[in-house]
């Protein structure tokens, strides 16, 4: 398990009084990757709902520690998503003393804060356009990016949100085209949550059908929306709509 120095944390000051925020980016994403058009969505949510936020970057991504021979050796397996959903985050908010948080993760991060409801403790777990299994809509967009990175202006447009931009590319992109991964399948796994959810999804979204709402079962409460005029990110492609939607779900939050 890598050191907490490794990791690369900003932490938006907030009241203890209530749950904190814990952001989970998505499969590209990093700490700095979560500022869009509509300016710092993170820190627009803690201070809106009063509540403390803690925005890191997984391994690899933004200034955290690479991933040596990321393409060899260090080569992400299938379960990657499930080591950090049951590892390395747990790890995390242990040395960061934090209990029961709320979970706000976008895409690959969506996926992870649905996996760590399933065995930990939440108050509560914001989903933006989950993967809970892989579809050939997203494979052919993944493929896509792998096009872009490759010979068009993608790489250039990652560098300066990455230290490391082709072992944030390649972790991500290799593994998701590789044949293990083409089963995952975590829909059974979220029967298990008991936190209440919120599922937002963009109709738009090149990487994801709907039925990733629609198949979002759990043994608690699953508050959905599609949002419309929105691809893959909506923190970015509805700020102001997903704002109000994610304070309005965290203010019913016991």
């Amino acid at each position: 398990m890598r050191s907490c120095a490794d990791t690369e944390l900003r932490q938006i000051p907030g009241p203890n009084t209530l749950s904190p925020l814990v952001f989970l980016h998505e499969g590209l994403g990093s700490v700095a990757m979560w500022q869009g058009r509509s300016g710092d969505w993170p820190a627009q949510v803690c201070q809106t709902a009063g509540r403390a936020g803690w925005v890191y970057s997984r391994r690899g991504y933004g200034q955290s520690a690479a991933i040596p021979d990321v393409r060899g050796k260090g080569r992400l397996g299938a379960d990657y998503m499930h080591r950090e959903a049951w590892e390395v985050l747990p790890s995390l908010l242990n040395v960061w003393g934090l209990e029961k948080p709320v979970l706000i993760g976008h895409s690959d991060g969506a996926t992870i804060a649905l996996l760590h409801a399933t065995r930990f403790s939440l108050a509560g777990c914001v989903v933006m356009a989950p993967h809970l299994l892989v579809e050939d809509m997203t494979i052919s967009a993944i493929q896509a990016s792998k096009q872009a990175f490759e010979e068009g202006d993608l790489r250039q447009k990652l560098t300066k949100y990455h230290a490391d931009v082709d072992c944030a590319f390649w972790q991500w992109n290799d593994v998701w085209l590789s044949p293990a991964f083409q089963s995952f399948d975590i829909r059974e796994e979220c029967q298990a949550i008991t936190a209440p959810v919120l599922a937002l999804q963009g109709s738009d979204d090149a990487y994801g059908s709907l039925r990733h709402l629609d198949d979002l079962l759990t043994a608690g409460k699953v508050e959905r929306h599609v949002l419309q005029a929105c691809g893959h990110s909506p923190h970015k492609d509805q700020a102001q709509k997903s704002l109000e939607l994610v304070v309005g779900f965290l203010a019913g939050l016991a």
